[in-house]
């Protein structure tokens, strides 16, 4: 699942990352990898997800959540 397809509220766990190299290198830095737990905190209009990392909010654009798949929610 992509993790703009995922509910406000729920924790998921992060598969892969599907962006082009730079992204990824710059969403890892940020903690955004495979095997982390990603919280989504609000959705906005655009398609814009605020997410929870590692204590930390950022906030992504509808493409880059696109390319971030997950797993089921977990209870965290």
């Amino acid at each position: 699942m992509k993790l703009n397809e995922g509910k406000i509220g729920e924790t998921y766990r992060v598969v892969s990352v599907h962006v082009d190299e730079r992204l990824t290198r710059r969403l890892e830095a940020l903690g955004v990898n495979e095997g982390t737990l990603v919280t989504i905190m609000n959705k906005k209009g655009s398609g814009t997800l605020i997410i929870k990392v590692r204590g930390t909010r950022l906030a992504l654009g509808r493409q880059i959540a696109e390319g971030i798949e997950t797993g089921g929610a977990q209870n965290a």
